[in-house]
């Protein structure tokens, strides 16, 4: 799953941020859209850089975690959103309606059974308590990991333009700080919050709990293929292999908030650069998606107070861009409205 070295073409990334400045408005007047579809044209290879068929995958999970108490549900909250889901009338499902996007749930990891309508590539019913032992084996990583990638090329192959990544898990937020802090030599103290909802008391408990794993010294914090099997969970592994695809196949990776971001550092420790590839859609509030969107140099031009998961944030992007696309596409230029171009100074 090694990604190709130089899939992003600087060359494309010019020609794009060329071709915004001749169009009949202010210099960087749509601010980080512009860039961010320079980026989507060098992730693309293309100086037309399009979006238009996409689709959102969900991994869905469960986390042995949630045994400690770090969260205000259980598992049988994933089990629910996932029935709705497989009607179409889960909260992303009809955003994603609207958005023009379409959404493919994918069963990784949950508890319970089966849910009828959604891809089923489980890979055990649910990972292990990462306070105890090891969240998953190494084939199990593996293996997570494999069907992320497979998922994201055969929706390339059936002409998806770009994909979005979503989760769904009762306890990833515990899964992806510990990931974080793991990585990036962090206290949990600092960048550990709140999920779904916890008062102080179970926000101080959940820190405790992430503390405890880091310091148990299972894991060689230097491997992030360690990192990931110790900590995380089939959702992230099932994310980071989609990550690498994307970046071996030219396939722009819009994420959410705290979990994709945490695959998206998972996968650049793994094969540096395949970060970019990834599309950030919004700032988190969790505190460790903010640090990982640092450590990553990732700019997310909303800033709205997300916090919903599922991958929300990333369809909302989505007409957003499209907006923008219309008018790189089909916008006026200088020459034919009889108006001399603006020169860039800088």
């Amino acid at each position: 799953m090694k990604a190709a070295q130089g899939f992003f073409d600087e060359a494309s990334y010019r020609a794009v941020r060329y071709h915004w400045d001749t169009i009949a408005k202010p210099l960087d007047g749509l601010g980080l859209f512009e860039n961010m579809t320079a980026l989507i044209g060098g992730i693309q290879h293309t100086d037309r850089p399009s979006v238009r068929k996409r689709t959102l995958i969900v991994f869905l999970s469960d986390n042995g975690i949630v045994g400690e108490g770090v969260s205000q549900s259980d598992s049988s909250v994933t089990h629910s959103v996932a029935e709705a889901m497989s009607r179409n009338c889960a909260t992303v499902c009809m955003m994603a309606g609207r958005a023009g996007t379409d959404v493919y749930p994918v069963d990784i990891g949950m508890e319970g059974s089966p849910v009828e309508g959604i891809s089923y590539c489980r890979i055990r019913n649910g990972t292990r308590n990462f306070r105890k032992e090891s969240a998953m084996t190494e084939s199990e990583t593996l293996a997570a990991m494999g069907h992320g990638y497979r998922i994201l090329k055969n929706l390339a192959g059936g002409g998806n333009d770009a994909v979005l990544l979503g989760e769904m898990g009762i306890g990833n937020t515990s899964t992806a700080t510990a990931v974080g802090c793991a990585l990036l030599g962090e206290d949990p103290l600092e960048l550990t919050g709140r999920g779904a909802g916890l008062s102080d008391e179970k926000l101080t408990h959940k820190v405790r709990v992430i503390r405890d794993a880091l310091s148990a010294g299972r894991c060689d914090c230097s491997d992030p293929l360690d990192v990931l099997q110790n900590f995380g969970g089939y959702d992230i592994a099932g994310m980071t292999g989609a990550i690498l695809a994307g970046a071996d196949l030219h396939v722009p990776v819009i994420l959410d908030g705290l979990i994709t971001l945490s695959a998206a550092l998972l996968a650049e420790r793994l094969v540096p650069g395949s970060r970019r590839v990834c599309i950030p859609s919004h700032i988190p509030m969790e505190k460790m998606g903010q640090r990982i969107l640092r450590e990553l140099e990732l700019e997310a031009p909303i800033d709205a107070g997300l916090a919903l998961g599922e991958g929300t944030g990333a369809v909302l992007l989505m007409p957003l861009l499209d907006v923008c696309m219309e008018l790189y596409d089909r916008g006026a230029l200088f020459e034919d409205i009889g108006v001399e171009a603006y020169t860039r100074f800088r």
